[in-house]
């Protein structure tokens, strides 16, 4: 199936683009010693989600208008349904952005918490005498690992949020 792409469509791809190497820049920038992540704190992540949630609410109500409301209500469903599935869709709807922002917040936060934690243990460890510090190499092997599955996490996290954010953009062009 060929798929044509408009010239006003053209601008999803830069955004989303756009946003994919700001992510993964934000993410990796965190595993550079001595620098900071961004998006460990959650108003940054919620800021990115929530004004790409207005955005894409804003390009639904452009191509769709009025019919933005058949998001809620699925096709084929029967009306006595209808009064407990409008209801969820509207719950899930609006929760998108706080899902999209907690879900890459907390796998920021909680790595490269750990990095640092184990890369002062490592230091306590080298500074002290004797046993301790030929010991200190156990931990510091361990960093190695973990910077590795962190390296893999700021990938993983950045496509993540990336696709969440183009799913949501395909339902706001063709409403499911």
């Amino acid at each position: 199936m060929k798929i044509l792409v408009k010239k006003r469509d053209s601008f999803f791809f830069v955004y989303v683009f756009t946003l994919f190497f700001f992510l993964l820049t934000s993410n990796l920038i965190g595993l550079v010693p001595y620098t900071f992540t961004i998006t460990s704190h959650l108003i940054v992540t919620f800021s990115i989600a929530i004004f790409s949630f207005i955005g894409i609410n804003i390009i639904c109500v452009n191509y769709h208008g009025v019919n933005i409301l058949s998001l809620f209500f699925p096709a084929g469903s029967s009306l006595v349904l209808a009064l407990l599935l409008i209801p969820i869709e509207i719950v899930s709807y609006i929760f998108r952005p706080i899902s999209l922002s907690v879900r890459l917040f907390a796998n920021m936060m909680a790595g490269h918490t750990l990095l640092k934690v184990i890369a002062g243990f490592s230091w306590s460890m080298m500074k002290a005498s004797g046993l301790l510090l030929i010991a200190h190499i156990v931990p510091l092997a361990i960093l190695v690992v973990l910077m590795g599955l962190e390296l893999a996490v700021a990938f993983i996290q950045t496509y993540v949020f990336i696709i969440l954010i183009n799913i949501y953009l395909h339902d706001a062009v063709f409403l499911h």
